[in-house]
C-alpha cells in the first residue's frame, strides 16, 4: 500500500494514535526521560507546531511518525548549528517562540516507523515528505540531528570514528545516515552531546532492568555511547552523540 502523509493540523484526530502506538515499543525507557522533550511535547507547546508533525498512514492504520521543528539560523549566536543537538535545537525554538522570533530553517526532530512499516522504504518517504512539508512553507533548508541507528553496536566508539568507517562505494556505513545522503544530504559536523539524560542509580536500574555495583563507564541496551554510573554521588549520566545532517531544499 501507498504511504500518505499528513500533518497533525490535517489529521488532529490521530494525536491518540501517534502518542499511544509509538514510544515503549521503539526506544529504550530510558530515552523517554530527557527534561528537553517537554518544551516540544509538553502541552501546550506542542501545539505551536502542528504544521511539522507528520503522520504516515497505509490504509487506515497508522504506520510512521515524524516530528520537526522551526528555528531561527544564521543570526547573531546561532551562526553554527548546535553541539548540543536534538536538546539545543529544541531550546532554540522555544526561545524562538517566546520572543515572536521569525524562523529561517526547519530542523527534523525524528522519524520513527511501527515494525509493520518497515522495509518497504518508508523512511525515505517520511524524509521526502519532511523535504517538501518544509519547502512548501517557504524553507530553504532542513536540518537534522540524526541519531545514527547501528551506532550502539558500538558504543565505545567514537563518533568520528565511527563515520570514517564508510564502505567502498563512498556512502556511510550506518544505513539511517546513509539513506539521508541517498536523498541528498550532507553530514556537516558532529554534535557530541546531543541529547542529555541524568538521573539516580535506582533510576538507571529501572530504566535499564541492569544492576549497577560499581562506579564507571557501562553499556547499555540501545544507547550509542556507555553512560557513566557515579554510586557515590548516585547519579548516572548518559551523554548521547549525533550528527547533524544539511538538506538544501
Amino acid at each position: 500500500m501507498t504511504l500518505r502523509v499528513f500533518t497533525l493540523r490535517e489529521r488532529p484526530e490521530l494525536r491518540p494514535v501517534i502518542f499511544g502506538n509509538f514510544g515503549p515499543s521503539i526506544w529504550p525507557e530510558y530515552m523517554l526521560h530527557d527534561p528537553v522533550a517537554s518544551l516540544y511535547f509538553s502541552e501546550p507547546y506542542l501545539d505551536q507546531y502542528l504544521d511539522y508533525i507528520l503522520i504516515g498512514v497505509e490504509g487506515d492504520a497508522v504506520v510512521a511518525r515524524g516530528f520537526s521543528v522551526p528555528f531561527a539560523f544564521n543570526i547573531p549566536g546561532r551562526e553554527e548549528l548546535p553541539d548540543g543537538g536534538w536538546d539545543e535545537v529544541i531550546r532554540w525554538a522555544h526561545e524562538d517562540v517566546s520572543v515572536h522570533r521569525q524562523p529561517t530553517a526547519v530542523s527534523a526532530l525524528g522519524i520513527e516507523l511501527l515494525p509493520e512499516g518497515r522495509s518497504q522504504g518508508n523512511s525515505r518517504r517520511m524524509i521526502e515528505a519532511m523535504k517538501a512539508n518544509a519547502r512548501v512553507r517557504g524553507f530553504a533548508d532542513l536540518f537534522a540531528p540524526v541519531r545514527p541507528n547501528e551506532k550502539h553496536l558500538q558504543p565505545f566508539t567514537p563518533m568520528k570514528d565511527y563515520l570514517g568507517q564508510a564502505r567502498a562505494d563512498g556512502l556511510p556505513r550506518d544505513a539511517w545516515l546513509r539513506t539521508h545522503v541517498r536523498l541528498g544530504g550532507r553530514i556537516v559536523k558532529i554534535a557530541p552531546f546531543a541529547m542529555t539524560i541524568v538521573g539516580s542509580v535506582t533510576q538507571w536500574s529501572k530504566w535499564t532492568k541492569m544492576a549497577f555495583d560499581k562506579s564507571g563507564v557501562v553499556a547499555v541496551a540501545g544507547a550509542l555511547s556507555p553512560i557513566y554510573i557515579c554510586l557515590e554521588q548516585d547519579y548516572g549520566v548518559y551523554v548521547e552523540p549525533g550528527v547533524w545532517v544539511h538538506h538544501a531544499l
